[in-house]
């Protein structure tokens, strides 16, 4: 299956740290959707998140080793729409810059809420429906 999926990851204190070039950042205890896309296979990509023993390659690799994936949501496509899916998610909430989104145009591909049920709501407003692996 082809698409794009969002993590939403609990974090459970504030925390400063590493994220690859993008340098130190600060994250603030509270939730954070993840917007990212897998051309070849969600699965697949999905269980390599939520795998501990991995090399870090992406910039929520870094964020995951503070945090916990509570739940995953998906939209099967054939064309990359994790920007698309960014740009609903900046309708309501400020994304983390640059976060995920190296190479794009967008502002970011991570977004802050302390309410899990707002990025939820909105996510499953969007379409989306949840990964249950």
């Amino acid at each position: 299956m082809k698409g794009c999926y969002v993590l939403l990851v609990e974090l459970p204190r504030d925390i400063r740290i590493t994220v690859g070039k993008l340098g130190k950042l600060t994250f603030t205890r509270g939730y954070y959707a993840y917007v990212g896309s897998a051309m070849n296979n969600i699965e697949v990509r999905v269980k390599r998140h939520i795998s501990s023993h991995k090399r870090k390659r992406w910039h929520i690799d870094y964020l995951l080793e503070h945090g916990r994936i509570v739940a995953i949501y998906y939209r099967e496509s054939k064309y990359r729409c994790e920007c698309e899916l960014a740009d609903g998610l900046r309708s309501k909430f400020e994304p983390i810059h640059k976060f995920g989104a190296t190479d794009c145009r967008c502002g970011g591909h991570l977004f802050y809420n302390r309410n899990l049920y707002e990025l939820v709501q909105l996510i499953e407003e969007m379409g989306l429906k949840q990964y249950t692996g």
